[in-house]
């Protein structure tokens, strides 16, 4: 972001999970979140801003690296950001910032389940090469543990704890997974508070009163005081206090990150019934007939209709009108809780004085379809209900008052932006652009998806690359077949009709493959750089 002079500038990075843009009031919701709103009302909203992919691991990864997942290599969940990578926060640590994550991390695994679908499959009849040299790049697991968010380490009365810095934060209070059945740092907090409060926790213990149909719903018996969402913000007001304490000379850099509003749908105390499912809107799309839906989504219904999907998972699902109502008036319940907590950070900001030179940004770290197309959960459909994310950048020293970008960003943008403020180069590799600039406002942007498992009909290991500009979608599939998805956003913004394989539309499709092949050179690798001549 642009430049000013004066003390270097803090940042707060707040980041929720799995959170839709149109959920915000700012971003046009009937229900306000004002805290959240009060940000974009100060600074500047994004109205088209998008993932790299919509999934938890890699997007999280791609935030961090400023690096599409197809270059950092974490993929998909379960592929671990290599511990060899540099980050943004390695680069602000560096330059004297102090840098802290509070909440959720999940650039390694959190289950220790070993895979087997989608895996490749190896001749008997050959002979393995060492465990060492059965990867490409022989240096990524030999930088460190990729043990260190598991959730077996981290159960009621272990005593495991990271290795500092942790991609590049040098305090960490850690959350490993949602919902109330979060562990990590914030679960011993929670029985020193209440001793005994791991019996609170999971659907066997939940309070009466629970007549949801949605799946992953549970009443929680946890009070809103021992919810993760809690222990985030009192751990970032917390490290606030103490770094005015220490007269804050140095400044800092915290991503505040939430657990919630990611199923399991677990909303606390008064959250819990805040909303009712009775009030909540349909989308549009969500009437689409199978008729006019593609293939691919046509398969995950049948799957409903026939009662053979795994409904306890956190792969895409079909659900009916009853479930997608409940489901958004639980997640309503989650996300007015994450604002009431926001509210108490900012508040503590305020009452410090650090507000002056403090950066706040918003976002998350992909959405949830939330009934688009009678789906639920995230999945390799590039809706915009699940790639479009809300970001928000509100700089005290640069108010905007509440103005909105219309040009596409997106997360690959978050670390070269933040860099920028700073006033510190980025690292070789990065890919994102510095969103203070305004270069390249017309540019389209790339998502990628890579499965390990095949679903919707699709093979094992199929991939998506999606070319999203301002008027056209387009998503093609690798899995050994011609198919794809085209979907005109200005006349058809609820991408209800698919028009890839129209007649018509054979020039605009071949302009925009084009344009996709463009974009992924271009997002082609640049490190290392060289380090001799050559020759």
């Amino acid at each position: 972001m642009a430049k000013t002079t004066g003390r270097k500038p803090n940042f707060i990075l707040f980041i929720t999970d799995q959170q839709r843009a149109d959920h915000l009031g700012c971003y046009g919701s009937s229900i306000p979140t004002p805290a959240i709103d009060s940000i974009a009302a100060r600074g500047t909203r994004y109205s088209r801003f998008y993932v790299a992919t919509p999934i938890c691991m890699p997007n999280r990864a791609t935030l961090m690296t400023g690096r599409m997942p197809s270059l950092h290599g974490a993929r998909h969940n379960g592929i671990p950001l290599s511990l060899s990578a540099t980050t943004f926060v390695d680069i602000l640590a560096a330059a004297g910032w102090k840098t802290a994550l509070i909440g959720k991390c999940h650039l390694q695994s959190m289950s220790p389940r070993k895979p087997t679908l989608g895996m490749p499959e190896v001749d008997p009849a050959l002979v393995l090469p060492p465990e060492e040299l059965r990867e490409a790049d022989k240096t990524i697991l030999g930088q460190g543990r990729y043990d260190q968010e598991l959730r077996p380490k981290w159960v009621t009365g272990t005593s495991s704890e990271l290795d500092l810095p942790y991609y590049g934060f040098r305090h960490v209070d850690l959350c490993v997974g949602h919902g109330d059945t979060v562990v990590g740092h914030y679960a011993r907090w929670r029985e020193e508070r209440h001793p005994g409060a791991h019996n609170l926790v999971g659907p066997e213990n939940q309070l009466p009163g629970n007549d949801y149909a949605c799946p992953q719903a549970w009443r929680t018996a946890l009070p809103e005081e021992l919810y993760p969402t809690h222990y985030v913000a009192e751990k970032t007001c917390e490290f606030l206090e103490s770094h005015a304490r220490a007269g804050g000379d140095e400044p800092f850099f915290i991503q505040c990150s939430f657990p919630d509003p990611h199923h399991p749908f677990t909303p606390p105390g008064k959250y819990w019934d805040m909303f009712d499912p009775t009030d909540m809107e349909l989308p549009a799309s969500f009437h689409q007939s199978d008729a006019d839906a593609p293939a691919h989504l046509r398969a995950i219904r049948a799957g409903r209709d026939a009662d053979k999907q795994n409904r306890d998972g956190q792969r895409v699902i079909a659900i009916t009108e009853r479930e997608a109502r409940e489901a958004q008036a639980l997640t309503r319940g989650m996300l007015a809780n994450v604002d009431d907590r926001i509210a108490m950070v900012l508040a503590k900001l305020k009452a410090l004085g650090l507000d002056r030179d403090t950066v706040v940004i918003f976002t998350a770290d992909h959405a949830d379809f939330m009934g688009d197309h009678q789906l639920l959960l995230k999945g390799a459909l590039h809706y915009q209900g699940l790639v479009r994310v809300p970001f928000l950048w509100a700089d005290p020293q640069a108010p905007c008052n509440g103005a909105v970008r219309e040009d596409l960003a997106g997360t690959l943008d978050i670390a070269a932006s933040v860099l920028a403020r700073a006033g510190v180069a980025p690292h070789n590799g990065i890919q994102g652009r510095d969103l203070g600039t305004g270069a390249d406002m017309d540019r389209t942007m790339v998502i990628e998806e890579h499965q390990r498992y095949g679903y919707m009909g699709f093979n094992h290991g199929f991939r998506v690359r999606t070319l999203m500009g301002r008027r056209w979608r387009l998503s093609l599939y690798d899995d050994g077949r011609a198919f794809g998805e085209l979907y005109d956003l200005e006349s058809d913004p609820n991408e209800m009709t698919n028009r890839y394989d129209d007649p018509a539309m054979k020039p605009v499709r071949a302009e925009l493959t084009e344009e996709l092949l463009r974009r992924v050179i271009r997002l082609g690798e640049t490190s290392p750089l060289a380090t001799h001549h050559g020759p």
